[in-house]
């Protein structure tokens, strides 16, 4: 296969849908985040930044912002920082109407660290919250089949059992309906017991369609050491297409029929938090317009790029038009 062939001919089931609903439903856990400014630790923290948080509400705003319809199906609080998020999905353009606010319950919160050397550190407080409440119930088939994509992660698997099965509702209603699958293993050592992790992703990826790991996060559920590897294992397993994120050294995409391999984008990154979000939304978009592999994998790579050149997840997700002209600044043509 030539590097020209567009990955919607993998999917072609999905592009005579109606945009009238979202084009991509994401499911899954939005925090709020509490970013500290400067070096040192937790404990020593006077003041913190107030931002959003979550991975699937990341891919969600990220996607908004790169032009396309999207919606969100969870459960937050009725608490002020429930309230935050609804008011920043309104102004994002993210859909709500599958958003459930659970009444005397509460939005879960992190904490973010920055060590000397530059290294995070998460401090979560998230057990029992309205997010992990999410339950089979509280998917509406109709709203998976009109979307063309439906997006997911290991995190939305990871802080309970009913918001575990909920993922698999939506990702079966999405499978019989013939909506593409997208899932992020995005594995969270601290929610889950290595093995019961492995177990669960290695049966997710049978029902996806596109599996977007970090290269950490392949190692750990394939047990393989090399990217090509980690990717032949994932598509063996049924997988359409892999979008393996390499970190500052790019990204590895493979079919069943070619592998492709881009190198990542110099810049000076200022935090990490929500690039491998930001990458799946550009890839995702990628998709619904039909692009052909590269094309796919450079305009993740450079969205990816961009949000570690500025704190917190969501601040610095960027804009088609942001991608566009930094592509084309790194003489790319976008």
């Amino acid at each position: 296969m030539k590097d020209g062939v567009a990955l919607k001919d993998y999917f072609k089931s999905s592009e005579s849908r109606a945009t009238t609903f979202p084009e991509v439903v994401s499911l899954g856990e939005p925090m709020l985040e509490f970013n500290a400014p400067v070096v040192g630790l937790l404990k020593d923290i006077a003041v913190f930044e107030r931002g959003w948080g979550g991975d699937t509400s990341n891919f969600a705003i990220a996607v908004s912002r790169m032009g396309r319809k999207v919606g969100y199906v969870c459960r937050i609080g009725d608490d002020e920082f429930g309230k935050c998020f609804l008011e920043i999905w309104e102004r994002e353009g993210v859909d709500t109407s599958h958003v459930t606010i659970e009444r005397g319950s509460f939005t879960g919160i992190y904490f973010i660290s920055v060590k000397d050397g530059g290294e995070h550190d998460f401090t979560y407080y998230r057990s029992n919250s309205a997010a992990s409440h999410l339950s089979p119930e509280d998917i509406d088939p109709k709203y998976i089949e009109r979307a063309r994509v439906f997006h997911s992660s290991g995190i939305s698997q990871a802080i309970s059992q009913s918001c575990r099965e909920a993922v698999f509702k939506a990702a079966e209603v999405a499978k019989r309906s013939g909506v593409l699958f997208s899932y992020d293993p995005n594995i969270r050592l601290k929610l889950w017991p290595l093995n019961t992790a492995q177990a669960i992703i290695n049966y997710t990826i049978e029902l996806a369609d596109v599996v977007l790991p970090s290269l950490e996060d392949a190692r750990l559920f394939t047990g393989e050491k090399i990217p090509e590897s980690m990717a032949s294992y994932i598509l063996k397993r049924g997988a359409k297409v892999v979008g393996l994120k390499l970190g500052s050294n790019g990204c590895l995409i493979a079919t069943d029929e070619q592998i492709i391999k881009l190198p990542g984008f110099k810049v000076t990154p200022v935090d990490t938090t929500g690039a491998g979000d930001a990458f799946d939304a550009a890839f995702i978009v990628g998709v619904l317009e039909g692009w052909e592999m590269r094309k796919i994998a450079e305009f993740a790579n450079a969205a990816g790029a961009l949000t570690t050149m500025g704190r917190g997840a969501v601040t610095p997700l960027p804009t088609r038009k942001k991608v566009e002209e930094f592509l084309s600044s790194m003489g790319k043509s976008s």
